[in-house]
């Protein structure tokens, strides 16, 4: 909720109906001058006369209150840009204890705990020691049990389960994790196809055309998130393992992941590299760091969520439906600088410290982020 603006409303309403202090205040049978400390601030009315002030001015209690338990979609994005620029701007500790008063006053407003528990995932590594870091991804679990048992909405709540999933990996409790998803049913019908149909059936044939090309992007943005993970539990034989990279490399190529989604290749190219290390397989693992730093210097800037030649119509599903909009959690800053720290704080790429290639693809990168700060 915001600050009590009793005193404003009541001026507000006042003035709105032509009633002077002295009328408002015979009716309540206080002073006048109890009246000019209510609309100044200076004092609140009595708890017992809050009712027959609402009932005056014939608003709720909520109103008189200036009470507003949610943020509207618009509000939220705002205040989340902005706290993702003070992250990339500002002391941890700051940014922090303002989201901490940001969810105190709007405990009950879902949308906006998701997305600041969401912040705090995307920036938990700013904290100064491991352990803050581990503090602050079970507060940002608290937010996302929270949504999912209090939120109404079915696709709000299933996303805060993913991420108080997510969380308890990070925390290191996995057993926990196998009990909140190991019974659920993950059979899938995608649901785009039929609100398509229906579309069209009403004259609507961008909207049918729309709401396909959204399926199409968020299925194969989940494909890929299945087959990165999937590459790491490939059988020891090389043929399993290479036909996997093969084919998460081509839908990569066949989507256009470079200008589609280019953070997206960015974890298939490191991914894929760190598994060619653990398999003793250094070239290859260079070559893909290479296209690594190639992409990531290159003009995928400003980075943010967007469709392109084939999906023409994405921008604007973006815009509407996700919780901000086509902007990404984190600042540009901050992601250059995690596009470094993935190389050069990886325990698996210290063997490639020393080596030639990995020394210059690091240069690189700083010398990008360096020039863009």
């Amino acid at each position: 909720m915001k600050e009590l603006n009793i005193g404003r409303i009541l001026t507000q309403h006042r003035h709105k109906r032509s009633i002077t202090q002295d009328a408002l205040a015979e009716y309540m049978g206080v002073s006048k001058a109890s009246v000019s400390k209510w609309e100044t601030g200076a004092t609140y009315p009595d708890i017992t006369l809050l009712p027959r002030l609402a009932s005056f001015f014939n608003i709720s209690m909520d109103e008189l209150m200036g009470y507003e338990p949610q943020m509207t979609k618009e509000e939220i994005r705002r205040l989340c840009r902005q706290l993702a620029y003070d992250f990339s701007t500002k002391p941890f500790h700051e940014v922090m204890e303002r989201c901490r008063e940001i969810t105190k006053k709007y405990f009950s407003c879902a949308p906006l705990l998701f997305q600041i528990g969401s912040l705090y995932v995307n920036h938990c590594e700013l904290s100064e020691t491991p352990r803050q870091t581990l503090a602050v991804l079970e507060e940002a679990l608290k937010l996302f049990t929270r949504v999912k048992e209090e939120s109404d909405d079915v696709s709000l709540k299933d996303q805060a389960l993913n991420m108080e999933s997510f969380c308890l990996l990070r925390l290191g409790r996995n057993l926990e994790v196998i009990d909140l998803l190991a019974n659920r049913t993950f059979l899938r019908m995608a649901p785009e196809p039929l609100l398509s149909e229906a579309f069209q059936m009403s004259g609507a044939v961008m909207e049918a055309r729309q709401i396909l090309q959204a399926g199409i992007y968020q299925i194969v943005l989940e494909l890929l998130n299945l087959l990165i993970p999937y590459m790491a539990l490939c059988p020891k034989d090389e043929a399993s393992f290479e036909e996997t990279c093969r084919r998460t490399l081509a839908i990569a190529d066949t989507f256009h992941l470079q200008t589609l989604h280019p953070g997206i290749l960015l974890n298939v190219y490191l991914s894929t590299a760190q598994e060619y290390l653990k398999r003793q397989n250094k070239e290859k693992a260079l070559d893909l760091l290479e296209l690594y730093a190639k992409l990531a210097v290159s003009d995928i800037y400003p980075l943010r969520l967007k469709g392109d030649s084939y999906f023409t119509l994405l921008d604007s599903w973006l815009e509407e439906h996700l919780p901000l909009g086509c902007s990404l959690p984190r600042e540009e800053s901050m992601v250059r600088k995690s596009m470094i720290e993935a190389l050069t704080k990886s325990p698996v790429f210290a063997e490639l410290f020393e080596e030639k290639r990995f020394v210059e693809i690091v240069r690189i990168l700083k010398d990008h982020r360096r020039n863009n700060l």
